[in-house]
């Protein structure tokens, strides 16, 4: 006479196999910094996508259901854990505004976009007081030009980077931020004063260079050296309260911008990936900021470009 079998039983055993993989799941999450970047910056490659462990953690709880196992939910625990921890805050709803606050977008409008025109009619529905545009080229940028001028009087452009503002601008110059590797006359960085009714706010744009993904892993070299010049720059700003918008090739959780998440505070509430328009994974368009927070950010709608823009509130003092 075959023995009973008390329930569940067979699903704790039948779940180890799930508890064990949930147990990875938390290790890579709280210790990601510890994977190794090479070869093949593995590290960078898992960071930019590190909050989509969640859909990993999903995937877990179907198998302890189907499993019916106590010691695989208990283990659960730990990736949701470490997740909420993580990321819990972005989820949290954005808190009310306060007096002292910018409103800024931040766009890569792409240099193939086919209605620029309408890409401005987009931006200037936000009610920004700052816009920050990537990828300007001729002849698009007479049109930018032409349809931010009634609302935005005050811009500045170098090489394919530009600032519009509400408000007027002073101190402008270009932030060298090419990699030596890179040819003459690659220009993506600028940096203007702006003098808000809050007080002076140093604004800087910058347009690091793209990474790619393939056989060999994450090739983001020149974004990094390119991200560490532009800090550089950052610690010989004078002005006191930063503001830093731009298209920089990769997520804040990626140890390649550790040069200016270790210097600027980034967004507390909301994921906004931006990118790839059409199915958006990470969010590469970023708001960061020095003496200042940077609260709820959030995506636009689809323009003509690849990229989806972002806007954020940025408080003041």
């Amino acid at each position: 006479m075959a023995t009973p079998v008390a329930p569940g039983a067979g699903g704790g055993r039948r779940g180890r196999g799930v508890a064990a993989l949930a147990v990875v799941v938390a290790g890579v999450l709280a210790f990601h910094r510890v994977v190794p970047n090479r070869p093949g910056r593995v590290g960078s490659l898992l960071e930019s996508f590190l909050p989509w462990a969640g859909v990993l953690v999903v995937v877990l709880l179907i198998g302890v259901l189907v499993r019916r196992s106590a010691v695989a939910l208990v283990a659960l625990l730990l990736p949701v854990g470490v997740w909420v921890h993580l990321f819990g805050g972005l989820l949290l709803p954005a808190e009310e505004a306060g007096g002292q606050e910018l409103v800024v977008v931040q766009h890569n409008v792409s240099d193939e976009n086919r209605d620029p025109a309408g890409t401005a009619r987009a931006l200037i529905e936000a009610g920004a007081d700052l816009v920050a545009l990537e990828e300007l080229v001729v002849p698009q940028l007479a049109v930018y030009e032409k349809a931010l001028a009634p609302d935005y009087p005050h811009h500045v452009v170098r090489g394919t980077v530009g600032l519009w503002s509400k408000y007027p601008l002073s101190g402008e110059w270009l932030v060298d931020i090419k990699p030596p590797a890179i040819a003459d006359g690659w220009s993506r960085g600028v940096r203007a004063v702006v003098h808000s009714p809050y007080g002076e706010v140093a604004a800087y744009v910058a347009h690091l260079p793209s990474v790619r993904v393939g056989a060999g892993g994450l090739a983001s070299a020149s974004r990094d050296e390119s991200a560490e010049l532009l800090g550089r720059a950052l610690d010989g700003e004078p002005v006191d309260t930063v503001i830093l918008l731009g298209d920089l090739n990769g997520a804040v959780e990626d140890r390649g911008l550790s040069p200016l998440t270790s210097r600027l505070d980034v967004a507390e509430r909301g994921f906004a990936f931006s990118f790839p328009a059409a199915f958006p994974l990470v969010r590469i368009d970023q708001v960061m900021a020095r003496s200042a927070t940077v609260g709820h950010i959030r995506t636009l709608p689809v323009t003509g470009s690849d990229h989806l823009p972002v806007v954020a509130r940025v408080a003041l003092g």
